[in-house]
């Protein structure tokens, strides 16, 4: 069985744009179920494309069975099934021995930064990086496939 660990955190924008980072890569993803339960999810790169499947999260675990794919057909996916769909750019940022993948939300949902780390056990220890704000890893609005249903841009309405 696989399981994914993670905690998903605010970015403090401010200091993540004084921050020397590496370029990131444009994702676009789909969503062919976005049940509460269960997540179907399509992901395309430029070089790449992922089928995923994610349980119910409980807590920071869930889970999570990834499988590559063709391009070709990652975007027949996304354009002929997906329900609903974003676009962000990912950036990979190691900190103090662990990999945070920080998401730049684009469209509906620009201005929106989220910072990830997946880790080994929930009760894990480690460091946040200085631009790493609160914590929302358990507050379903900030889920990805919950964005494309209600968009960041929608939340001061």
């Amino acid at each position: 069985m696989a399981k994914e660990i993670e905690r998903k955190y605010l970015i403090d924008i401010e200091k993540w744009q004084k921050l020397d980072k590496p370029s990131g890569q444009h994702y676009r993803q789909g969503y062919i179920v976005t049940d509460p339960q269960k997540t179907i999810r399509v992901r395309l790169t430029d070089t790449k494309g992922f089928l995923t499947i994610k349980g119910i999260s409980v807590g920071a675990t869930r889970l999570e069975y990834e499988y590559e794919i063709p391009v070709v057909e990652a975007r027949e996916l996304l354009d002929n099934f997906a329900v609903s769909e974003l676009s962000k750019i990912r950036y990979h940022i190691g900190f103090r021995n662990k990999m945070w993948e920080v998401d730049e939300f684009l469209g509906n949902n620009a201005g929106l930064f989220v910072a990830e780390i997946e880790l080994l056990s929930e009760d894990e220890t480690f460091e946040l990086p200085e631009w790493v704000g609160r914590e929302v890893t358990e507050d379903e609005k900030y889920y990805n496939s919950n964005l494309t249903i209600n968009p960041y841009r929608n939340w001061n309405q």
